[in-house]
């Protein structure tokens, strides 16, 4: 009954705040516009699958002469196409891509909605589950990865971690385990930047199980499942690529390492009656052969993915990627938009604890171990913003709830409409925070942190871009955020884009438009390009 009577919030938000999103982005849905060069050649991947390429070659064919392999995983082609496929016959190719772009994302942002909802339902009381859909819609960060058009796999990394959420402050059975297991596995196969948090929420398990034994089924299903599901997903997702050792992505190491992690906490089950001592040993020891087993196999990649780019390429591309950088390194108004509401979900965790009986009190600690580590990650890479605020929000809430109680109690109706709106805007600082700062940026005419389509320079707007649909198909040398545009939008093939494992491509573009006149002729005519944008 309970659920039953949660539904209809999570579904009114939804289709309010959809509502909200489809007029705010209509003009980009017509016009067909993407919000970042990473859903154009999303879109791309997706079509080209769709268009016979194989599902294990997630290549970029149209790019360096054939020569362009990506990172990407197919888990997040699997919903779109199963959107494009059935509805190209009945609505044509392009109105059927439209289609996915607007309905996928949206579909996401009912799952974060209805997965935090029962989050804090099972935090708190059905109010609290009920307003907490409110006050994600309100959350810039979370939406911004969720609005139509934006079909990269963000979304889905939030979806998946509060998945496993959800599970872990449930009843910690072996069914709970198995459950967070396969969405841990999905998340470190659609991106290996999901693994931190993954690690953070299997730590958490583990910490539990050494405070209460009975928690071990739940922790030796989640470790065991996402050993196993990552050998099951990224067989079915690399196929004959399965034993390659890539620095960016899921390998055969890392799922040795889930492998020997499974081995060391069921070790240390078996030892449940033995000495703490004993068990964190036990514990170490299994931590030790994992950094042997990394060392082993992939001992390059421990400084990192990026760590052996070029340094043109690192100082001119990586350093200026502001989504992979610290929040130290972002704009200020976009760094408090994504820290705002981490750090009042922090709070108000913490006021939740304190007044919580026992039962509910463990799963709010829980929460909050992973909470904060979530918190630390999105400060030290911004675009992971999405997955601590939406981790956040049960504990915003709290905040709420305790506003709202006060206000009730004030006699005065329009001075209780204004401490209910003050509650509203306390709970989800970061949209408060963002028209503050657009009202400052007005009142000094400073543009906005993040550009519109009006702030890009001329021949790089999407329609200056489309327009070259125009010339013959050829290999067009452009710059590096217009080439996934000019690729997904035209016949036109290109020379390289944002994405690391092509350094080369990215080295040659940069230095063709750094360098001299007569170098930039040479890298060009050595490229095979016909033109120039």
């Amino acid at each position: 009954m309970t659920a039953q009577r949660l539904w209809p919030a999570v579904i009114g938000g939804w289709l309010l705040a959809s509502a909200v999103l489809l007029i705010a982005f209509y003009p980009a849905i017509t016009l067909f516009r993407f919000p970042d060069a990473d859903d154009a050649m999303r879109l791309l991947e997706v079509r080209d699958w769709l268009g016979g390429q194989s599902w294990w070659d997630v290549g970029q064919h149209r790019l360096n002469a054939g020569h362009y392999p990506m990172h990407w995983s197919r888990l997040v082609d699997l919903p779109l196409a199963a959107v494009i496929a059935p509805a190209t016959p009945l609505l044509g190719r392009i109105d059927a891509e439209r289609l996915a772009m607007v309905v996928v994302p949206l579909l996401t942002l009912l799952a974060t909605m209805a997965l935090v909802a029962r989050i804090t339902r099972r935090l708190g009381d059905l109010e609290a589950a009920q307003f907490v859909v409110l006050i994600a819609a309100m959350s810039t960060p979370i939406v911004f990865q969720m609005m139509p058009m934006r079909i990269d796999h963000h979304g889905w990394q939030t979806v998946l971690a509060l998945a496993a959420v959800l599970l872990l402050i449930g009843p910690p059975t072996w069914r709970h385990g198995v459950g967070a297991g396969a969405a841990l596995a999905a998340l470190v196969t659609v991106s290996f930047e999901g693994l931190p948090i993954t690690a953070a929420i299997a730590a958490v398990a583990t910490l539990a199980w050494l405070v209460d034994r009975r928690r071990a089924p739940f922790m030796l299903g989640l470790i065991w499942t996402l050993f196993g599901g990552a050998v099951i997903l990224h067989l079915a997702t690399r196929g004959p690529g399965f034993w390659l050792m890539p620095c960016d992505a899921m390998s055969p190491a890392w799922i040795a390492v889930f492998g020997v992690t499974a081995l060391a906490l069921t070790a240390a089950s078996a030892a449940a009656r033995a000495p703490l001592a004993v068990r964190l040993g036990l514990l170490a020891i299994g931590a030790a052969g994992c950094l042997i087993t990394l060392r082993l196999f992939v001992g390059a990649c421990l400084s990192g993915p990026f760590a052996t780019l070029d340094p043109l390429v690192r100082t001119y591309w990586y350093q200026n990627v502001a989504e992979g950088m610290p929040i130290w390194r972002q704009d200020p108004s976009w760094a408090i938009v994504n820290i705002a509401l981490p750090t009042v979900g922090l709070i108000g965790s913490l006021l939740a604890i304190r007044d919580a009986s026992p039962a509910v009190r463990e799963r709010w600690w829980l929460l909050l171990g992973v909470m904060v580590p979530a918190t630390i990650i999105a400060c030290l890479v911004i675009r992971a913003g999405a997955t601590a605020n939406a981790l956040a929000l049960p504990g915003s809430a709290a905040v709420l709830m305790r506003l709202l109680r006060r206000a009730r109690a004030v006699r005065s109706a329009p001075l209780r409409l204004i401490a209910t709106a003050g509650a509203l805007v306390t709970s989800s600082p970061g949209l408060a925070s963002e028209g503050i700062i657009a009202a400052a940026h007005a009142m000094i005419g400073k543009k906005a942190a993040v550009p519109s389509t009006t702030d890009v320079p001329r021949c790089a707007r999407p329609e200056d871009i489309r327009s070259l649909a125009a010339l013959p198909p050829s290999i067009i040398f452009a710059p590096l955020d217009v080439t996934p545009e000019l690729v997904a939008t035209t016949s036109h093939h290109a020379i390289g884009g944002s994405y690391h494992r092509n350094a080369a491509a990215i080295h040659a573009i940069i230095a063709t438009f750094i360098g001299t006149p007569a170098e930039a002729e040479t890298i060009i005519r050595a490229s095979g390009a016909r033109y120039v944008a």
